[in-house]
């Protein structure tokens, strides 16, 4: 990664989805950075259970980048979530703007 690249703008970053897995992995180019668990659940809404990213790349920003990659995956596919993950729930408090992905806006917090 170049100086003035940053995790939301390096064009090599990518989120795979792996459904066997029940994930979605973040990869740049073939090193795995990290993962978001995902849950489809019973009405077809999903459960956003726990993201991880490899300590080598955290605080970096990478855990954001995933987490917004798979909020607009599923937004796009008019998909709605649920936030039992306390990241994405911090993420929901600090970028408002993705709340309509929600299953349930007026409460998102489930236990961890």
């Amino acid at each position: 990664m170049t100086h003035d690249t940053t995790p939301r703008t390096d064009p090599e970053l990518r989120v795979v989805p792996n459904p066997e897995g029940s994930r979605f992995e973040l990869w740049r180019g073939e090193q795995h950075i990290g993962f978001l668990g995902v849950a489809v659940l019973p009405d077809g809404t999903v459960d956003l259970q726990h993201t991880v990213v490899h300590e080598a790349f955290g605080g970096k920003g990478y855990a954001r980048v995933l987490v917004t990659r798979v909020l607009e995956h599923y937004r796009e596919r008019g998909t709605r979530v649920h936030a039992t993950c306390s990241y994405v729930r911090d993420f929901m408090d600090r970028f408002p703007a993705y709340r309509d992905v929600l299953a349930s806006p007026s409460s998102p917090q489930q236990g961890d």
